[in-house]
């Protein structure tokens, strides 16, 4: 009877402060709760190029070698035995070294730029204002108001680098070079009886060129980056009514043994948390945590270890996907005791350890 008594209160306190109609067909003994779905997103890879692919070129000198030539420096011709021949010396030239050209690299040259992402979209969130300051009613939730107010898109720019010019090559000319030699060139023979002469040869030695010079280019490949941004898959906020248990409306203690002095969670209190906690929130329910301690120790320290023990419950939930805007955390140090244990009283260990403790409660979403 008291379950059924309690489950009526709480369905009609929801249809007065929310301004709704209660569930169709309710069952007997059950209790119901207001709760708004939440908002489904995913994450989506965005690839973008922030250095661009280009060349670097490498250049070659021309090659040359040195070859020794057999050359004429002396004709062959005859001489008279009364007369002699004239002879003169004549300059020939010829090329020692011929032209080439020699390549010198222009190294491209770059600009910074950036490029904006949107990594989250513009959204929007139900708020309730607050309590018209003319309103003559008792009742809390009368005179008020919903508005849907827009929360903005999120950005983020990324430095990246643009080719103003690529890389080329300057070529210069380097000019070859002649030498000469002198022969003797027979101008009047002999008139007389001859003689054979022999000609003579001698050696020259002169650069060839080889292979000019030439280049190589060697592609540098582009650079990218992946940025991950928050996409809406399904908006949140629509209001239904969810079947709980009664006894959920109260507070429920989660037996999470904390360590001494300590706001942090154990492997052991996760796993409580996971098998009492997640179930009910998963279906959109809000839920109020409340932190207690026992009377031992300092009231300021007492109600900031309570406050911190509260977060790291509600920043756990948060962590494994559960909606921020379904919990509320609030710690009371000492200040709701359960039994006698008050300051200047001697209590046992186990009066103590009823004085710390977490709850939950299931709450109407905001």
């Amino acid at each position: 009877m008291k379950k059924i008594l309690l489950s009526g209160a709480f369905l009609m306190f929801g249809a007065i402060a929310f301004g709704q109609d209660l569930p169709t067909n309710p069952e007997p003994g059950k209790c119901y709760v207001n709760c708004k779905t939440p908002e489904v997103w995913k994450n989506e890879d965005v690839t973008i190029e922030i250095a661009p692919a280009y060349k670097k070129i490498v250049t070659h000198p021309a090659e040359y070698k040195t070859v020794t030539e057999r050359v004429l420096t002396k004709e062959a011709g005859t001489r008279l035995v009364a007369v002699a021949a004239v002879w003169e010396t004549k300059t020939v030239s010829y090329t020692a070294k011929e032209d080439a050209n020699k390549l010198r690299a222009v190294r491209a040259t770059f600009s910074s730029d950036s490029q904006t992402i949107e990594t989250k979209a513009a959204s929007a969130n139900w708020e309730m204002s607050e309590k018209a300051p003319d309103c003559e009613s008792s009742d809390p939730n009368d005179c008020r108001y919903w508005c849907y107010k827009p929360v903005p898109a999120q950005f983020v720019t990324v430095p990246l680098t643009k080719l103003n010019v690529d890389a080329n090559t300057v070529s210069t000319p380097v000019p070859g070079y002649d030498k000469t030699y002198t022969k003797r060139v027979l101008v009047t023979p002999p008139t007389t009886k001859t003689i054979d002469i022999p000609a003579e040869y001698g050696s020259i030695k002169k650069v060839v060129l080889v292979k000019d010079a030439w280049q190589e280019a060697v592609t540098v490949a582009a650079k990218y980056k992946t940025v991950t941004k928050e996409v809406l898959v399904s908006k949140g906020g629509l209001t239904t009514w969810k079947e709980v248990e009664c006894k959920l409306v109260n507070n429920t203690p989660l037996p999470i043994n904390w360590n001494l002095a300590s706001a942090t969670l154990t492997s052991g209190a996760k796993r409580i948390i996971d098998a009492r906690l997640l179930p009910i929130l998963k279906d959109g329910i809000s839920v109020a945590i409340e932190s207690h301690t026992d009377m031992r120790g300092t009231k300021e320290s007492n109600q900031d270890l309570s406050e911190r023990r509260a977060q790291a419950v509600t920043n756990y939930l948060i962590s494994k996907g559960v909606n921020a805007s379904q919990l509320t955390g609030n710690g009371f140090g000492e200040s709701r005791l359960t039994n006698r244990c008050s300051d200047g009283v001697s209590c046992t260990e186990a009066e103590h350890r009823a004085n710390r403790r977490t709850t939950f409660r299931v709450i109407n979403s905001k």
